[in-house]
């Protein structure tokens, strides 16, 4: 049996500063983090530079960058790139906010519809979160229905609607075969689970008879397209689940906040081939700044325009401040055209690819059950205790293992956040892939030892 609790140790003894910072961080802030998917026990690192692939820590210790804040760094940090893209907005426009329209809101819209042709007109938010909350908003204005259908373990952001069943839960109700929505947050008003049906992903059989089921009430269906950003759908689940929700009048929204970009420029709906209604998106789109953005169809999107109606009860509400500011727009603009570049894309996945691919030969080396998951330039790691990489029952009691992978990892010199899925960057070159490979030969010799 691998001793975690060694693996902890040492990493706490090279991190002391680290849980310094952390227990001064909890007197002024709740749990000593901006964001509770930021915390991992026993303390998450507290991190002083970045530059390209690489982060240190309050300890001075370096570490290859692969949770690149949660895949929004597609061109790693501090890119030059992006630095220019902030000298060109006060060389361009002076300011950092207009609060008003400005062209560079025009230029990101149709750079969107580009790549995205699903995309016929866009709105513009400061999160992904915001993003999935005017989706849904539009969606259910259109159809003027009451119900959202969201997958079991598919997480959408903070906001009440979408708080529901983020993390699997893996047992159908035997009632209606269909999951028993969980709130995920304290004291979620009881509405919000009441007017959720939630599915099984990669069950289109099941889909089907829930989905009919609950037609007359259902007005959207809301799903990540790759489950977590790396767990891919089922052959052709896609597209039938286009099908049915056209089929019945729903109106079908991809969240492509974290795929977007990433398993392809044009996302998961260009991978597989299928147009949404809407797309909501976020983190690569800004450059590293924050944004949101959800296009769709243009008579969805349109129920938003303050033209409709001089009535707000006949208009869907959406506004905000910082909507298209031009940090984010010219910084995410820069970036995807840097992207586009003949060639960039296509390095980056065959760079992703090489990686899993050596990961799963040392690991196959230690004798230990390793097997890489994801699309395009993300994916995650299973590791189990015996070499049967054919067993998914193995994989599925791998929590302890892969905890241990993680924590001696980090000791090495990686950091992903425990259990997180790998981001790839344009940056991680020969170097950082040598030194990756070479902590995970490390790492995966500490937990088969």
């Amino acid at each position: 049996m691998v001793d975690l609790e060694s693996l902890k140790k040492r990493f706490l003894e090279k991190t002391r500063r680290s849980q310094i910072a952390f227990e001064n961080a909890k007197s002024s802030i709740p749990g000593g983090v901006q964001g509770n998917i930021k915390f991992f026990s026993p303390y998450p690192l507290s991190f002083t530079t970045a530059e390209g692939a690489w982060m240190t820590d309050v300890d001075g210790n370096r570490y290859v960058d692969y949770l690149l804040s949660f895949g929004a760094l597609m061109l790693g940090h501090g890119h030059q790139v992006v630095r220019q893209a902030i000298e060109e907005v006060w060389e361009r426009y002076g300011t950092t906010s207009f609060g008003v329209p400005y062209d560079l809101e025009l230029e990101m819209a149709s750079t969107i519809q580009g790549l995205y042709p699903s995309i016929q007109a866009v709105r513009f938010t400061n999160s992904g979160l915001e993003a999935t909350l005017l989706a849904l908003r539009l969606g259910l204005a259109y159809t003027n229905k009451t119900h959202i259908a969201k997958f079991d373990g598919h997480y959408h952001g903070g906001h009440e609607q979408v708080l529901i069943n983020t993390t699997l839960h893996g047992s159908p109700s035997k009632a209606n075969d269909s999951f028993a929505p969980h709130a995920d947050s304290l004291n979620l008003p009881p509405y919000y689970t009441d007017h959720t049906i939630v599915l099984p992903f990669n069950d289109l059989s099941r889909c089907d008879q829930i989905l009919r089921k609950h037609r007359d009430e259902i007005g959207v269906v809301l799903l990540e397209p790759v489950q977590a950003g790396y767990i891919p759908p089922a052959p052709l689940f896609l597209k039938e689940i286009r099908k049915l929700t056209s089929e019945l009048g729903i109106i079908l929204i991809f969240d492509e906040v974290k795929t977007g970009f990433r398993v392809a420029l044009g996302g998961a709906q260009q991978y597989y081939d299928v147009a949404p209604d809407l797309t909501a998106l976020g983190k690569v789109l800004g450059g590293g700044f924050p944004i949101g953005a959800v296009g769709g169809r243009s008579d969805i999107m349109q129920l938003c325009s303050p033209q409709r109606s001089f009535d707000p009860s006949e208009v869907v509400f959406h506004s905000g401040t910082f909507n298209g500011n031009p940090m984010s727009l010219m910084a995410g603009l820069r970036t995807i055209q840097y992207l586009t570049r003949p060639g960039c894309f296509d390095q980056i996945v065959t760079t992703t690819n090489l990686l899993r691919h050596q990961i799963e030969s040392l690991g196959q080396s230690h004798n230990l059950a390793i097997r890489t998951n994801g699309v395009g330039t993300i994916f995650n790691i299973e590791v189990a205790e015996t070499s049967r990489p054919d067993s998914d029952t193995n994989f599925q009691a791998s929590k302890f293992m892969r905890e241990a992978l993680d924590f001696a990892l980090m000791y090495h010199g990686i950091f992903s956040k425990p259990f997180n899925r790998f981001s790839i960057s344009a940056v991680h070159g020969y170097s950082e892939v040598q030194a990756t490979l070479d902590a995970f030969d490390k790492s995966f010799s500490d937990i088969s030892n």
